[in-house]
């Protein structure tokens, strides 16, 4: 179950006899600090007695509920019948115990909260998002008017007190209610929500099928020249939110600032970003959005600029930016942000241009009045490689300019499981834990194969059911030129079985795709992709392989540089050991967290597939319901 069920006349029992904490713990099944102990009691008994005294105690309450496909939590979501219609009836509550709240620098979307630091998004924005991202998501409010209501309900708070929050014009998905206007709240309950059993109404909600995340580049152009198909979340609406003040307070200030997103896989970095260029592009902003990956570049040219010479335009490499002119972009999008190299210098590079070169990072500072850098730590993946928060900020204060830092701690890959993303940086080593066994979490699926047989099988009827899938390894087999007759050398080879890599160029070989549509295009799943062709992308299962040069000795994972076959790692001079290992365990980390529902994992070591077997103890299948459509996202 994705939230803590209960009826409203229940809710108000468990809170009498003090259990109602632990219950909620006990279902959801996370650590939770006591000042969230403390928030549910208050603010949970307040909705439970304004439901009772409006003749509403068998309207059921689904507490903490968990937005399908990420580990985002909705404070309650009221489910009853319609007193008009009899139809099933949902309202979704967010509580805030704020007493105090004032509009963050005249914006309409953020806002100041006494004694909390940092702007916070307007509570109706973020009810408004999630009533549209459930809509957009449950198969049981598809195509009705209307299917969901949302209000946010500041019950410490009289109106004065908030009077900003009034200034934004309220929807049905964004209403405020104080202490002051508790009547009137508890006449919207009455209207909206009937007083019979919302049982029926909750079990549809709970059981509902759940209609995957859109795919991101399928969608992208329309982001850039329509209006937004993607639904900003907690802190990506803040990130998105932020970028855009930025530009504008850059713009009136005539002062430059640095914004800097940093989240994990999946956590939603390129949808802010194609969010944020798809606005700014509709202001008639000065932007691009620029990546050090070919295959993802290449990839946003042909879906976000399909059709578009203007579109495609938008779109460039890090190193594009040596002779550009200062600030003569208002916003430049730096995504994946932490394969930011020295320098822009290339073999290509003309000899004036190298004898002049600056630090990559300096040039895309340079290049915008708000530069805007969206990156993940543990990406970093190959020698040079250096984007972190640390290295952007501290270039941008050695420059006097102003750094915001937005951290995105959702989870929007791995079928929003946090969890499994904890599990695979605690096995690899990443940041100092222990490995641990993997019981499942009802969110994602983690399968171990016996032989890259049954691992391909097994994915082939993914793939043939309409969920994109793929297969990955290490870089531990050689990568051989296509043959005279136009075939792919089967590098790839564990005993008999052998596959080829996915095609090294961007022009296609036969029916295989170019390299930097292997992600993609649905022939690149008869290839093995390596992380430099797997990392920005996902998909929805993702089939990976240990190759030797990450093995299981004396009960923990060791690396050996020396079966790498990455041309980068040959000179220990130019990469230590120690930053080999870094890079092989976040190559692995990176291929380990491409999948939206599941990932099946093989090890070509005998003694690696035993450590694995003894730490995946259970196989539980996704209990959420799918519906098989294949628009997995692109993060």
């Amino acid at each position: 179950m994705s939230a803590f069920r209960t009826s409203a006349t229940g809710l108000l029992r468990l809170v009498d006899n003090g259990t109602l904490a632990d219950r909620i713990v006990e279902q959801i099944g996370r650590n939770v600090s006591p000042a969230e102990r403390r928030a549910w009691s208050r603010s949970l008994e307040v909705l439970g007695q304004d439901l009772a005294d409006a003749g509403l105690g068998q309207v059921e309450m689904l507490v903490e509920y968990q937005l399908p496909l990420t580990n985002k939590r909705v404070d309650v979501v009221l489910a009853g019948v319609d007193p008009r219609t009899s139809h099933d009836s949902y309202v979704v509550v967010e509580l805030k115990q704020w007493s105090y709240v004032e509009s963050y620098e005249a914006s309409d979307t953020l806002v100041a909260v006494e004694h909390v630091r940092g702007p916070r998004l307007h509570p109706g924005v973020q009810v408004e998002q999630y009533c549209e991202y459930l809509t957009d998501f449950l198969g049981v409010l598809a195509g009705h008017h209307n299917p969901v209501r949302g209000v946010a309900y500041l019950h410490n708070a009289a109106d004065r007190d908030i009077s900003d929050l009034f200034d934004r014009q309220a929807t049905e998905q964004s209403r405020i209610f104080t202490k002051q206007r508790r009547g009137t709240f508890l006449d919207y309950l009455r209207t909206h929500l009937g007083p019979a059993s919302g049982a029926g109404a909750a079990d549809r909600f709970l059981s509902s099928a759940v209609r995957p995340s859109r795919h991101l580049l399928r969608y992208a152009a329309l982001e850039l020249k329509d209006r937004s198909h993607f639904t900003l979340l907690d802190e990506q609406r803040v990130a998105y939110e932020l970028v855009l003040h930025a530009v504008e307070k850059a713009r009136s200030a005539d002062r430059k600032s640095v914004v800097i997103v940093s989240g994990g896989p999946g956590s939603g970095k390129s949808v802010i970003a194609l969010s944020v260029l798809g606005e700014l592009a509709r202001q008639h902003r000065a932007v691009m959005h620029a990546t050090g990956s070919r295959s993802f570049t290449q990839t946003l040219r042909r879906y976000a600029g399909k059709g578009s010479t203007r579109l495609k335009s938008l779109f460039g490499y890090f190193n594009s930016f040596m002779s550009a002119d200062r600030n003569g972009l208002d916003v430049l999008i730096c995504d994946e942000a932490h394969r930011i190299r020295e320098t822009s210098v290339n073999r290509f590079t003309t000899k004036a241009k190298r004898d002049t070169a600056r630090p990559q990072i300096d040039e895309l500072i340079a290049a915008a009045r708000v530069p805007v850098f969206l990156l993940d730590e543990h990406q970093v993946v190959k020698p040079g490689e250096l984007g972190n928060v640390d290295v952007i900020s501290s270039h941008a204060k050695k420059l006097n300019l102003d750094v915001e830092v937005v951290s995105l701690h959702g989870q929007f890959r791995c079928g929003g499981s946090e969890t499994y993303e904890e599990w695979v940086v605690d096995l690899l080593g990443l940041d100092g834990g222990e490995p641990s066994v993997w019981a499942g979490d009802g969110k994602v699926d983690l399968r171990l194969a016996d032989s890259p047989e049954e691992m391909e099988a097994f994915l082939a009827t993914k793939q043939r059911s309409g969920v994109t899938a793929r297969m990955s390894a290490g870089y531990c087999w050689p990568w051989s030129d296509p043959r005279p007759d136009g075939t792919l050398v089967p590098d790839v080879h564990v005993g008999v079985w052998s596959r080829p890599w996915n095609v090294k160029s961007d022009r296609s070989v036969g029916e295989a795709p170019g390299s930097a549509f292997w992600a993609t295009d649905p022939n690149g799943f008869g290839q093995v992709g390596c992380v430099y062709t797997a990392q920005g992308f996902e998909y929805g299962w993702s089939g990976v392989i240990l190759g030797p040069d990450l093995v299981a000795r004396d009960g923990r994972l060791v690396t050996r540089r020396e079966e790498s076959k990455d041309p980068a790692f040959r000179n220990k001079k130019m990469v230590s050991d120690a930053e080999a290992d870094l890079l092989i365990r976040n190559t692995y980390k990176v291929l380990l967290t491409r999948g939206m529902r599941g990932t099946i994992v093989y090890s070509t070591d005998a003694e690696t597939r035993e450590y694995l077997a003894s730490l995946v103890k259970v196989i539980r299948p996704v209990e959420t319901v799918y519906e098989a459509t294949g628009n997995d996202d692109l993060g």
